[in-house]
């Protein structure tokens, strides 16, 4: 905040929006807190016809720092040099700063999404509304800082007025460096000796009031704390489970914060063998980095890779993850505040779950398992299982608990044997082009994004991972230098997470000079067709689908 220079504000509304009586408001605001304020005014044509704009003017610093000195303020809005224009209308806005009133730069603008359409949007034919896309991107092209809602919407829900809105919306941007209570104060009426006892009319003015300050403080809010985390140091974001120094010690100091994440998250999801096989996966790969790039040129950014996309991996999601994390106490702490409950409120929360078939087989024994899909393919539709869990109950907690606990059976299932054995043809695949060259391991360590999502897209991210590791870093290519695989591999993966169909990855690879993924066969199951009655029964056929 420039200290010499009053805070200048352009309010404009429509005729009858109560713009006058909001000027009043933050003039009164800034006299009561001991700032020296003024403010002008170009009333509309009519009510509900014509824009009225009003011009306030705040020296910032509090008349008792001025040593008796006033400052001299200025009667019009001068175009670029405004702090701030709040606007009840958006074509209204765009219309100010299509007068030049906003700075790119300097000015913060917040703006009513609703509209009052002119006279000659009304005399098209057809649709002649203004594209409100268009007048958005003016907004935003136009302004420091920007905050669009609905203030109609608003002061209709609050049962007040759109000036008061805008008092709240201009308090939750800081533009003044008034508090809150100030601000409320004004709108009860100046009566502190009772602030609960307030008319009608300010208590739906609070209420206005208060749903704009949220709307345009929250968001200022988080901006602000992701400011915050982008500046902190590595150390600082570090996850509260402490990597042990046994394991730290084995690592470069760029890669522990990373490592850290990992460990914990796989740590947490099965126990601490499964986490000390995390690391000794990873260690295969920094002994093959050291040995590629000795100097540490890439700052071990195929370990890094590998640390977070191999955790996410090795935590896959099964039917015990998620009774797990449905039965911790921080979810269902976190659903109560999603929903703003107090102490005295009853939550009930409802689970929906459908496992199939594949998922209790992923907790049997390799042929029991197998014996369980088989059986689900020859059926005429998959099956599965609806459930309707509440989880706020007894029954339905300790039903997830029992589930959850079933921890111990993960590692004995099909599932987990398979997993683990395409994460060790990954990791492989990985140490070897590491070791081969740099690059070319970076290449297919970022490769682990495409193991995402459950079910079906899961399977189609392992297929397309297992496809891209046979045939461009395995197999020879034409062209087989490591140089040329390596941007094969990044065209590959980046065309695989572009479609989902799988289009654009199968041109990639014949692009390259490797073969398209194979056509998967997909099962025809044939069912009879609905009856409609005897006569339509007799011409019954069979369908495929």
């Amino acid at each position: 905040m420039n200290k010499t220079q009053p805070i200048t504000l352009l309010v404009c509304a429509l005729g009858g929006e109560g713009g006058g009586v909001l000027t009043e408001w933050l003039v009164d605001i800034a006299r009561h807190a001991g700032y020296a304020a003024q403010s002008t005014s170009i009333p509309g044509v009519a009510q509900r016809t014509g824009a009225t704009t009003y011009y306030i003017e705040v020296f910032p610093v509090p008349l008792a720092e001025l040593g008796g000195r006033k400052p001299i303020f200025s009667l019009s809005p001068v175009p670029g040099a405004l702090d701030a224009i709040i606007s009840s209308e958006l074509l209204e806005t765009v219309r100010q700063i299509g007068n030049g009133m906003s700075a790119p730069q300097r000015t913060l603008v917040i703006s009513s999404s609703s509209r009052t359409f002119t006279t000659a949007e009304r005399m098209q034919p057809g649709d002649g509304r203004a594209d409100a896309t268009r007048l958005l991107d003016v907004i935003k092209s136009f302004s420091r800082e920007h905050h669009v809602f609905d203030m109609g919407a608003a002061a209709r829900e609050a049962g007040t007025i759109v000036s008061a809105v805008m008092l709240g919306a201009i308090a939750g941007s800081g533009l003044f460096p008034f508090p809150r209570e100030a601000y409320e104060t004004v709108v009860r009426g100046g009566d502190t000796s009772a602030p609960e006892k307030v008319s009608k009319m300010a208590a739906a003015s609070l209420r206005g009031f208060a749903k704009a300050f949220d709307a345009v403080n929250g968001p200022r809010e988080q901006a602000a704390l992701v400011s915050r985390l982008m500046a902190s140091t590595p150390e600082d974001t570090l996850p509260a489970h402490a990597l042990p120094d046994s394991v730290a010690n084995r690592f470069p100091p760029q890669l522990r914060g990373m490592l850290a994440l990992g460990h914990a998250r796989v740590l947490d999801y099965q126990d601490a063998a499964y986490a000390d096989l995390y690391v000794e996966r990873l260690q295969k790969v920094l002994e093959a980095e050291r040995m590629s790039d000795p100097s540490a040129a890439g700052g071990f950014e195929v370990t890094h890779e590998m640390a977070r996309w191999l955790a996410l991996w090795m935590a896959f999601d099964d039917i015990v993850r998620v009774a797990e994390l449905k039965s911790r106490r921080s979810r269902a702490e976190r659903v109560r505040g999603e929903v703003k409950a107090g102490d005295d409120d009853i939550v009930k929360v409802y689970d929906h779950f459908k496992p199939g078939a594949p998922e209790f087989a992923a907790l049997m024994p390799k042929p029991l398992a197998r014996r369980i899909t088989a059986w689900d393919r020859r059926r005429q539709s998959p099956w599965a299982l609806p459930l309707q869990v509440g989880s706020h109950s007894v029954f339905g907690m300790a039903s997830l608990r029992l589930l959850s606990s079933l921890r111990w059976l993960r590692k004995r299932g099909s599932r987990f044997a398979e997993e683990q054995a395409l994460i060790e043809r990954w990791l492989a695949a990985v140490v070897a082009g590491t070791r081969t060259d740099w690059a070319l391991g970076h290449q297919i360590a970022l490769c682990g994004r495409l193991i995402k999502g459950y079910g079906s897209t899961n399977e189609r991210g392992k297929e397309n991972l297992l496809h891209v590791i046979d045939h461009l870093a395995a197999a020879p290519l034409p062209d087989g230098s490591p140089a040329v695989r390596a941007q094969a591999i990044a065209a590959a993966r980046e065309a695989a997470l572009s479609d989902d169909a799988g289009k654009a990855l199968d041109a990639a690879l014949v692009r390259h000079g490797a073969p398209a993924r194979p056509v998967k066969a997909q099962p025809i199951r044939w069912m009879k067709r609905p009856r409609a009655g005897a006569a339509a029964g007799a011409r019954a056929g069979t369908t495929g689908v």
